[in-house]
């Protein structure tokens, strides 16, 4: 094992590439309705957007093959160099998504974005079971659930950081500059990240424990054959699956994805609003992650996960129905005022036109619950002295947004209590010669497949004419259900040693 000051060294490398893989993989679903727009044809926009979280919910499905693939390799060439190669393979893709001409100058554009999709789910396949397996194999076995959840935050802090990144470049763009070439600077912005991260890595060593099992002779020469043909492995993988990460890839999808495209598209709030609220709610939550592997140490993997699990069931239903009410009925409102061009506070000459700005802020509703902003804008002809009419979008106080933040935290934490420990439930359930391709395929089958169509399945469901704005939760709800059930029944503590017994085993001998 590492010494304290080693262990951190290889925390913060393999968290730095994940962190940026995820950035990469996520900033596809934060703009998807913008990507809607512009990759696919505009005549039907619901259909637009439906193709798109189907090209997003691609790269997840095909985040198990990239689990096979890069996990056989991993197992037998090395750690270090297999998630060194899905990083460039990562970034590389997302930096050509960037680069696609639009579906009006490019016919072919949807179907080289489902491509580059492809590529980019192949590579985070192989991406995450590497970290997680690297910073395990460094770890004592008393605190892998802690040191291993620090790289548990990368998903939502890279989610963080793509949405910080698309805000920023908003607010520094008009809003038609923004839709016609800013919203390609996230894309192009990830080949400066990926640089930086292939710098780190390459200054990485070997796991201690793969090296010794490689030095001995002793590594798999099949670890697909072995984790897949072997009645014991197999078991295990399958247990996994369907008592663990198919229950927390749906809770991770519907509190942080399936949360945005619900307030942009559902509660029809603007995306800078909506991204600001999810930031502020992703960043009060991360700490939970490190909480939660830190405690799983203590009192075991399985209570926590299932108790986060239980309370999405439970929650699921009320949390967005009063999401809408806080915002969609009233947010989306309009007030129209006369001014009267003789009651100028602010004009400016300029083209025959006349910009008029005024103070005026004397619309209320009935419940208190909305404000005016405090000043309106029109453009009026020069020298029309009729009263204009000015539209104004009402906006919700600051309380109603602290308590629609809160709200979301709620979701986020939900995802914290199911994923800050799985990363060592994972890792303790396989032999290390096997260990990269045994816990990757249940963990993507799960987040990759169950997860990845939550935004696309849900939408769907809502959006069919019997159905209503919640109909859709019923998916995710019934995939934790069936999670939570088999977990709570199957999983237990004799399971969940395996590992470290084969592990002496391997090491002794």
């Amino acid at each position: 094992m590492s010494s304290a000051k080693g262990i951190w060294k290889v925390i913060a490398a393999s968290s730095v590439g994940t962190l940026i893989e995820w950035y990469d993989f996520y900033i596809f679903g934060s703009l998807a309705i913008i990507i809607s727009e512009k990759f696919f044809p505009a005549d039907n926009p619901t259909t637009a957007f439906l193709a798109t979280l189907a090209t997003f919910a691609a790269g997840f499905i095909v985040r198990p093959f990239g689990a096979l693939v890069f996990g056989r390799l991993g197992d037998i060439v090395g750690r270090k160099y297999t998630f060194l190669l899905t990083l460039i393979l990562m970034g590389g893709s997302t930096f050509l998504i960037g680069c696609i001409p639009s579906y009006q100058s490019f016919h072919l554009a949807p179907y080289v974005i489902l491509l580059l999709r492809l590529l980019q789910g192949l590579a985070l396949g192989g991406e995450y079971g590497g970290a997680a397996t690297y910073v395990a194999e460094h770890a004592p076995a008393n605190k892998k659930g802690y040191y291993t959840s620090w790289i548990q935050t990368t998903a939502t802090l890279g989610l963080f950081i793509s949405l910080i990144v698309i805000i920023t470049i908003q607010n520094s763009l008009s809003k038609e500059d923004f839709n016609q070439w800013g919203w390609r600077l996230p894309f192009l912005l990830s080949i400066v990240l990926v640089i930086i991260s292939i710098f780190i890595r390459l200054k990485m060593k070997e796991s201690p424990l793969f090296t010794k099992l490689k030095a001995s002779g002793k590594i798999s020469k099949n670890p697909l054959k072995e984790s897949f043909t072997k009645k014991q492995h197999l078991k295990i993988v399958l247990l996994a699956l369907f008592g663990a990460t198919m229950g927390q890839g749906v809770v991770w999808y519907t509190s942080q994805f399936y949360t945005q495209t619900f307030l942009l598209k559902t509660c029809g709030l603007n995306a800078t609003q909506t991204n600001t609220w999810l930031c502020i709610a992703l960043l009060l939550a991360t700490p939970f992650f490190i909480f939660f592997g830190w405690l799983s140490d203590k009192i075991g993997r399985k209570k926590i996960m299932m108790l986060g699990l239980l309370l999405a069931i439970i929650f699921y239903r009320p949390i967005f129905a009063k999401l809408y009410s806080y915002t969609n009925t009233l947010q989306k409102q309009e007030v129209t005022s006369t001014i009267d061009v003789k009651k100028i506070v602010h004009p400016y000459l300029a083209n025959d036109s006349l910009i008029i700005k005024t103070t005026q802020a004397n619309y209320t509703d009935e419940s208190t619950l909305l404000l005016i902003e405090k000043y309106t804008e029109s453009v009026v002809k020069a020298g029309n002295n009729q009263p204009q009419e000015v539209k104004k979008t009402i906006t919700l106080n600051n309380s109603y947004q602290w308590k629609i933040i809160g709200l979301i935290f709620i979701l986020v934490f939900f995802v914290t209590m199911v994923y800050g420990p799985i990363a060592a439930f994972l890792v303790e359930l396989f032999p290390t010669k096997i260990r990269y391709t045994s816990m990757s395929l249940p963990y993507h089958i799960g987040n990759g497949v169950f997860g990845g169509l939550v935004p696309f399945i849900v939408t769907l469901i809502s959006v069919m004419p019997s159905s209503n704005y919640l109909s859709g939760l019923w998916y995710p709800i019934g995939v934790a259900a069936i999670c939570f059930i088999i977990g709570s029944l199957y999983i237990s503590n004799q399971q969940l040693n395996i590992s470290d017994n084969e592990e002496q085993d391997e090491l002794n001998n």
